[in-house]
C-alpha cells in the first residue's frame, strides 16, 4: 500500500499525478457530498480518512479516531475503504449488483474496494454507502463487532474447564478371614480313635 506523508487534504492532492487526483477528487466530492454529519475528513494512516473524531468516541482500541471511510491512490489502483459498512450484506449486495450489472468484476476484500477508474466505480451506490450510517450507528455497530471478538478472545484465551471426574462410591469390603490352618498335632488330638 503507497501511504503518503501529507498531513491535509489538499496536501495529499497536490501530491498525487493529474490523473489519479482526478479520480480521488471525484470519489472525495461524493463522500462529502452524502458523509452524515459527525465525521470529519482526516489524513490518517497515509491516505484520506472520514472518521469519529476521539472527542466525540475515545474508546477505541488502538487510540485513533474510529474510521469510517478511507480513501487512498495506490501504485496499481485506488482504494475505497468501507469500513463501516462492509459488514452490511443488503449495501454490500448492492454494491455487487451493481457490478454486475454493468459487467465490472467486484475486486473487494474484507473491507476495501479496488479499482482502477471512475468508470468501474457506481457511484450512486457508494453515495448510498457513504450516507447509511450516523455516527451513532457507526458507534454502535462498532461496539456489537468489538463485543462479540472479544468474547470470542475471551473463549479462546480462556483455560479450558475440566470435567469434573465422578468417583465411584465408596465401598468398604470387608476382608473376609480365610479359615485359620489347623497345626497337624490338633488335628491329630480331634481324631476318634479307630
Amino acid at each position: 500500500m503507497v501511504s503518503s506523508k501529507a498531513t491535509t487534504a489538499a496536501a495529499y492532492l497536490a501530491s498525487l499525478p493529474a490523473d489519479s487526483r482526478a479520480v480521488i477528487a471525484a470519489v472525495r466530492n461524493v463522500i462529502n457530498a452524502n458523509l452524515p454529519k459527525g465525521y470529519i475528513e482526516n489524513m490518517n494512516w497515509g491516505m484520506l480518512s472520514y472518521e469519529i473524531p476521539l472527542a466525540r468516541y475515545p474508546d477505541t482500541y488502538n487510540g485513533q479516531p474510529l474510521m469510517y471511510i478511507a480513501l487512498a491512490a495506490q501504485k496499481n489502483n485506488f482504494a475505497l475503504y468501507l469500513t463501516g459498512a462492509s459488514g452490511n450484506p443488503t449495501l454490500m449486495g448492492k454494491l455487487a449488483a451493481a457490478y454486475k450489472a454493468a459487467g465490472n468484476k467486484l475486486d473487494m476484500g474484507k473491507s476495501c474496494l479496488r479499482f482502477s477508474s471512475l468508470d468501474e466505480l457506481p457511484m450512486n451506490v457508494i453515495a448510498e454507502i457513504v450516507g447509511a450510517y450516523s455516527v451513532d450507528q457507526r458507534i454502535a455497530t462498532h461496539e456489537a463487532t468489538m463485543g462479540a471478538a472479544k468474547g470470542a478472545r475471551a473463549a479462546k484465551n480462556a483455560p479450558a474447564k475440566k470435567a469434573p471426574v465422578k468417583k465411584a462410591p465408596s465401598k468398604k469390603i470387608a476382608a473376609k478371614k480365610a479359615p485359620a490352618k489347623k497345626s497337624s498335632a490338633a488335628a491329630k488330638t480331634k481324631r476318634r480313635p479307630r
